[in-house]
């Protein structure tokens, strides 16, 4: 056992971060500051019917809209989307909404719960992998992430220190996302009503202590702390000679079946080793031999005249 033992090295990485704030707090344009300290192409997937364009004024960034209902799938789409349109950064304004909105994980829990399909308690059997789909597209993405997500809110009740008057507050509490999600992310930034930002948690100790305005500032300081590590180690891939085999195979297999066969092979030979080069180029050569398939069958169906 002692060759799996190695000395701990600190690596280039990417950001990882979940906003947390109530409503009016600022948390998509704080998002969109730290966004352009980070620098590079910025997306935003928005789930705030339209809120992300009240913004354009700050910066140049693009959209992917999502609306109810808000399936994990929506948000791995817009994800993969701007991944593959080279995005540096990828900001999901809300990630609330994936799992307490419309069509979001907790509704679809409750509903199979109320189908009669089974339980609450095995309804998260469908749910907890669906939940962790998502939380695995985000870590592995090779954008920085910016994740917002809502407080539950609360007021309280505390003597002006001035008037000496009572006056009630809003406070943000734990964030609308299931329990944990917090430590999925590298720093999670707390902002109060009056836009003043804390850490709840910092892997980078940049901010122990701090009490701040987020500003594009704050992202270009993580950025020089992100890319202070070495250079992460390369990528595992497949070897080419075995990717070609496999593109060979998909894109002569005569039937869909055949198709159905080896893309499966392809893919379980790419996952494996989590190489998503090769993942992209067996579904593209999948698409085009399904399509090419449909096309020949339907040509070679008799008309109405012949069946007859």
């Amino acid at each position: 056992m002692s060759n799996l033992i190695r000395k701990a090295v600190r690596r280039k990485a990417k950001l990882r971060l979940g906003l947390v704030a109530p409503s009016g707090a600022g948390k998509t344009y704080s998002a969109l500051k730290l966004a352009f300290g980070l620098g590079g192409k910025v997306g935003m997937i928005d789930t705030e019917h339209g809120s992300g364009d009240l913004y354009a004024h700050l910066g140049d960034y693009d959209i992917i809209s999502i609306t109810a209902p808000y399936t994990v799938a929506k948000y791995r789409e817009a994800i993969k989307a701007f991944e593959d349109a080279g995005y540096n950064v990828i900001i999901i304004d809300s990630l609330s909404h994936a799992w307490a909105g419309d069509g979001g994980l907790l509704d679809k829990q409750g509903k199979i719960a109320d189908s009669g399909k089974g339980n609450s308690y095995t309804a998260w059997r469908t749910i907890t992998p669906e939940h962790n789909g998502l939380v695995e597209a985000i870590l592995q993405s090779p954008a920085h992430i910016i994740c917002t997500m809502r407080a539950k809110q609360d007021y309280v009740q505390e003597k002006d220190d001035r008037s000496g008057k009572t006056i009630v507050r809003k406070i943000g509490l734990a964030p609308v996302q299931r329990d944990g999600m917090e430590y999925e992310f590298s720093v999670v930034l707390d902002i109060d009503a009056q836009h003043v930002a804390h850490a709840s948690k910092d892997r980078t100790s940049l901010f122990d202590g701090r009490y701040f305005t987020i500003t594009d500032k704050t992202g270009a300081e993580l950025l020089q702390w992100l890319e202070a590590g070495e250079a992460p180690p390369p990528a595992p891939a497949l070897d080419e000679s075995a990717v070609t085999d496999f593109l060979t195979l998909i894109s002569e297999a005569g039937t869909l079946a055949d198709l159905k066969r080896h893309f499966a092979e392809a893919y379980r030979a790419a996952d494996a080793i989590s190489d998503k080069t090769a993942l992209t180029r067996f579904e593209a050569a999948k698409e085009v031999r399904k399509a090419a398939l449909a096309s020949t069958t339907a040509d070679n169906e008799p008309t109405h005249a012949e069946a007859a």
